[in-house]
């Protein structure tokens, strides 16, 4: 789940790992047991900048049809939106990060696509807009804005199947998203996969014109590559860099698509860099693991 908030001030990143796809630990394990591998990340942008994702074992985990429980983390599914009851910790220095976030739908998505020729990689963007509020004890902080809410699911790890990705979602001026994909598999034998959707009234995305290909400068520290796609004629530009990493970067773009300007939340992902020796070697600094092997 991610959101920016109204007054271009705030935003929030929330993503729920069983089988924690970034994990050393994980990897290191043989991911025969994504269960004994679960993680709710939060990072929070603007005022104050706090980052959370502490690794559990399985014995943290339960869920069911409507609920996802991590630790002392909660989603649940009720009264047509998501709840999320937060109550993480940051690292390396550790700071609460405790309180509320509901999810609005403005309508649901039915539809799950597939990232590569064998369908071993899935993804659902299961509310392509919604509004979001932010009722935060720790930090103390509130703020509502536009969001979007997405599931992927694989079969086997990302890097794989695939060797880079950029993608980005944004809101259109008649209350939409505009969704972009554009994935490099890993095989030479496979074409890209290049999905650009627009979001309907009624919640199902259509698909639309993918357009050309844009530059975007490198992640500022890390040297990550960037792209994304704009009108022909025209520049994105990167308003701010949310996530700076060896292997990742989330960015807040303004672009053009199909004859409007939008605002994106976009990230980068280098698998080839997540593949190489020394990566792994940093992340247990951002990562830590509590609950056993």
């Amino acid at each position: 789940m991610d959101a920016l908030s109204d007054d271009g001030q705030h935003g929030l990143t929330l993503i729920a790992f069983i089988g924690s796809v970034f994990s050393p630990y994980y990897a290191l394990s043989g991911r025969h047991d994504p269960a004994n591998h679960c993680a709710i990340n939060v990072a929070l942008y603007g005022q104050p900048r706090l980052w959370t994702m502490t690794e559990r074992g399985r014995a943290a985990l339960r869920r069911g049809p409507d609920h996802l429980t991590i630790g002392p983390s909660t989603l649940t599914w009720a009264d047509g939106g998501l709840s999320v009851s937060i109550d993480e910790r940051t690292a390396p220095l550790p700071r609460p990060v405790r309180g509320r976030i509901r999810v609005f739908p403005a309508a649901l998505n039915s539809q799950t696509f597939r990232l590569d020729g064998a369908g071993r990689h899935r993804w659902r963007p299961v509310l392509p807009s919604a509004r979001v509020e932010v009722h935060l004890e720790s930090p103390a902080l509130s703020w509502s804005g536009a969001g979007y809410f997405d599931t992927n699911d694989g079969d086997e790890p990302m890097q794989a199947a695939f060797r880079r990705w950029d993608w980005s979602r944004g809101c259109t001026a008649d209350g939409g998203t505009a969704i972009l994909y554009d994935i490099t598999p890993r095989h030479a034998d496979q074409g890209p996969t290049l999905l650009a959707l627009r979001s309907a009234p009624d919640g199902s995305l259509v698909p639309a014109d993918m357009p050309p290909p844009a530059p975007l400068p490198m992640g500022p520290a890390w040297r990550v590559a960037r792209g994304t796609r704009c009108d022909a004629g025209t520049c994105p530009r990167v308003v701010e860099t949310l996530e700076d990493t060896p292997f990742y970067t989330r960015s807040v773009v303004d672009t053009a698509l199909w004859g409007e300007r939008v605002r994106s939340v976009h990230e980068s992902l280098d698998l080839e860099r997540l593949r190489s020796r020394w990566v792994p070697w940093l992340l247990p600094f951002r990562m830590p693991r509590i609950g056993g092997r």
